[in-house]
């Protein structure tokens, strides 16, 4: 891991600025509370530091800003109002992020903003989707503050809350030995060559449930999203399988297939509510779970 080392401090900043805003060096020094000696030669030494100067100085005259220091003074002023964010901490307006894994998002993620803007209108709340391992980050790394998802891939950093239970689907092309009946199990489908989600945690997750039941899959295709599975299943390259099912059972080319559901009960896995462990949770936060939950 590589050390950055910062050479000019935050406070030769605040001198830089107060010299470039009062035009004086003792006007500076008496707002500063520092003496006219010290903040002379604190600026002389970032001078030194940029190999370029950012005041012309006179005896007897105003300072000057010159062309490369109107261009410091600009990035100084940024980077002072930026550590003065970060001090005060986040923004209180800042928006709750509800995140939302993305298979499943076009069923639950609009509904769930909705509930949210009814309940608390006075929150502002964005949606945010995303596959497992980035829901994973971006929860704890503070920019989403809670998911709904499938629980696969979130370890002991995050707490959890049941939202309801689901059971896969089998994607079928139409002229499918299995299409016509009213539902299968893994073992029937482990027959026939299958479709699997690309992803890692998806695939492995599916796969786990393969090796508990001692089944083993013959994995034809993988795909990287749900509508690209239907349509490999509806052009009779495999059976997909996946807990999301769509409303209708016409792929995104048009072509139609069957949609049956998959009857194993150990198959069965829980949507829930996913946030870090590290995150405080107030009476808002508990309040928006309740909505959601």
């Amino acid at each position: 891991m590589n050390s950055l080392m910062l050479y000019i401090t935050l406070r030769q900043y605040e001198y830089v600025v107060a010299v470039a805003d009062l035009g004086s060096l003792t006007e500076a020094a008496a707002h500063l509370n520092v003496s006219q000696p010290s903040l002379s030669v604190a600026i002389t030494r970032v001078e030194q530091r940029l190999g370029a100067s950012v005041f012309e100085r006179a005896r007897g005259a105003q300072i000057k800003i010159t062309p490369f220091g109107h261009k410091f003074v600009a990035q100084a002023r940024s980077l002072l109002a930026l550590a003065t964010q970060v001090e005060r901490g986040p923004k209180v307006a800042a928006p709750f992020v509800l995140g939302c894994f993305e298979d499943i998002a076009p069923w639950y993620l609009a509904p769930a903003l909705e509930a949210l803007r009814v309940h608390l209108p006075s929150v502002m709340v964005q949606g945010w989707e995303g596959r497992f391992a980035a829901l994973a980050t971006e929860m704890a790394e503070g920019r989403v503050d809670v998911a709904i998802t499938y629980d696969i891939g979130f370890d002991g950093d995050f707490e959890r809350r049941k939202i309801t239970q689901v059971s896969p689907v089998a994607f079928l092309a139409t002229d499918h030995p299995l299409a016509k009946r009213t539902s299968v199990t893994l073992a029937e489908l482990v027959e026939h060559p299958m479709i699997l989600f690309s992803e890692h945690l998806s695939e492995g997750f599916v796969r786990n449930l393969f090796e508990t039941l001692k089944l083993d899959p013959q994995v034809r295709q993988r795909a990287t999203s749900l509508e690209m599975m239907r349509s490999l299943a509806a052009h009779g390259l495999g059976v997909g399988m996946s807990y999301s099912r769509p409303p209708n059972d016409i792929s995104y080319d048009g072509k139609p297939l069957v949609t049956v559901p998959i009857s194993t009960p150990e198959a069965a896995t829980d949507i829930v509510l996913v946030w870090s462990r590290l995150r405080g949770v107030d009476a808002q936060f508990e309040r928006i779970l309740q909505i959601l939950a």
